[in-house]
């Protein structure tokens, strides 16, 4: 039995705001105390049936872009808007409704969340066979609805998915000297956790899943408006950092980014950004 249930009426599927609620209030505990920094990992979270419904909708990988350097290889993001099938959005809608945010702020005690209706980096994911992420905090900025990031949804689709595939989501303490987590991508495990500047994952190594095969999931963001505005916070786009006792090269395009963003006055800024 899954921890939420997806209802069906009229085609359309749906979360019942009552259930999330207490589901998340189960759960809060389990999350808060979390470490390397607030997670959980949440096995059978939605009807693995609904889920495999949904990978007969994935897209095809075909002529479409990828990221492909040091630090991110034959990762492809999939935008709802590119997206034909029905159960994607109806499935992606519900993750962004009142009754899935119910749940989220019960679990986290983040309260005010927002979804992003843009899908800046969500939707659905695909990493091909030689393919990895590497360890990265996320970007801090939704710079389109001026809100801060603080929380990552997965949900990953991958049936029968061995351990010699690789893949597993690795959390790492927040010094960056040791992985504290690791949790395989398997069919209807969800993964929330908090995305703050030191939130370190990712799934560093190679996948050596069959050439038939690829490591699936959805994701969604979620952010919280502040007070006093984005203006004085740092503004950081994805981080990626280097694993102790590994060849990993350092992304230096970002980090002279950052560099400039925070010793630089606006007009050098803006000049810099130009070249750039």
């Amino acid at each position: 039995m899954s921890v939420l249930t997806l209802q069906e009426s009229g085609g359309y599927v749906s979360f019942d705001e009552d259930q999330c609620k207490e589901a998340g209030q189960s759960l809060a505990t389990r999350y808060r105390e979390a470490s390397p920094f607030p997670h959980i990992a949440i096995d059978d979270f939605v009807d693995a049936a609904v889920l495999r419904r949904l990978l007969a909708e994935f897209p095809g990988s075909d002529g479409r872009d990828y990221f492909d350097r040091e630090q991110e290889r034959l990762k492809f993001q999939y935008h709802p808007g590119s997206v034909e099938g029905a159960l994607v959005k109806n499935l992606l809608a519900e993750l962004n409704s009142e009754a899935f945010l119910s749940f989220l702020e019960e679990m986290t005690g983040i309260g005010g969340l927002i979804p992003d209706p843009y899908y800046l980096g969500g939707g659905l994911h695909e990493t091909k066979r030689g393919g990895h992420l590497g360890v990265h905090a996320d970007f801090n900025i939704h710079n389109r609805m001026k809100l801060v990031r603080r929380l990552n949804l997965l949900i990953y689709l991958n049936d029968d998915w061995s351990p010699d595939y690789g893949g597993e989501l690795e959390l790492w303490d927040r010094a960056m000297t040791k992985c504290e987590v690791k949790v395989a991508p398997l069919m209807a495990r969800a993964v929330v956790f908090n995305t703050d500047l030191d939130s370190f994952h990712g799934h560093p190594d190679p996948l050596s899943c069959p050439p038939e095969r690829s490591r699936r999931s959805i994701a969604t963001y979620y952010y919280t408006a502040t007070e006093e505005g984005i203006a004085n916070l740092p503004n950081r786009t994805t981080v990626f950092r280097k694993r102790p006792g590994t060849a990993e090269k350092r992304d230096m395009k970002v980090a002279m980014r950052h560099f400039v963003a925070d010793w630089t006055p606006p007009a050098l800024r803006r000049a810099f950004s130009k070249k750039a």
